[in-house]
């Protein structure tokens, strides 16, 4: 976790990515990537020279099966405010329009979800749990489907919303992850 915590930091500090009086959502997806980006930030938000607060965020679709009870615990063992924004999507996308593509408009009432949370709670940035194989796949599929060369940015400000994405995995790779959720046992949805 200290290697990751360090290339955490150096990422936050090469792109600016926290200011001091910051509230950073993480968005909580119960995956293991925004649960060590949940972590990561907690922990770094210790001894960061820059004061500044973190919560976790996390929409709950209605899927049948899924409780994010676990990740409540964990946010109250980390100290970490959990805000949980329920919405009625998995009724919308599969009983009401019975979408036979549903990733689509899955994600879309999901950040529109995770939007109008962050703006009930004055909440302006946001934490993704994209890491740097993420940022691999993204160039390769924008290259091979797009003929372009592109990518996500690390710091990304969506003006319509007034939110700023940032990405502080972006140097840890995907088998750090996968590592550190398994020694650190996190609580994997």
């Amino acid at each position: 976790m200290q290697e990751i915590l360090g290339l955490v930091r150096r990422c936050v500090e090469d792109y600016d990515m926290i200011q001091a009086g910051d509230t950073v959502a993480v968005g909580v997806s119960g995956g293991k990537d925004s649960l060590l980006t949940l972590t990561a930030l907690a922990r770094l938000s210790r001894f960061y020279p820059k004061p500044f607060r973190v919560v976790a965020m996390t929409v709950e679709a209605g899927t049948p099966g899924m409780s994010f009870d676990g990740v409540a615990d964990y946010c109250h063992a980390l100290g970490v405010e959990y805000i949980r924004a329920q919405v009625p999507i998995y009724e919308v996308v599969f009983l009401e329009r019975r979408e036979k593509n549903p990733c689509s408009l899955c994600a879309k009432l999901r950040r529109g979800a995770l939007s109008t949370a962050m703006n009930e709670h004055g909440i302006k940035k946001i934490a993704l749990g994209h890491h740097y194989d993420d940022a691999v796949e993204t160039f390769f599929l924008s290259l091979f489907y797009e003929g372009r060369l592109s990518c996500f940015h690390p710091v990304t400000y969506l003006d319509r919303m007034d939110i700023t994405q940032i990405r502080p995995l972006l140097y840890v790779s995907e088998a750090m992850v996968r590592e550190a959720a398994q020694r650190l046992q996190l609580p994997v949805v």
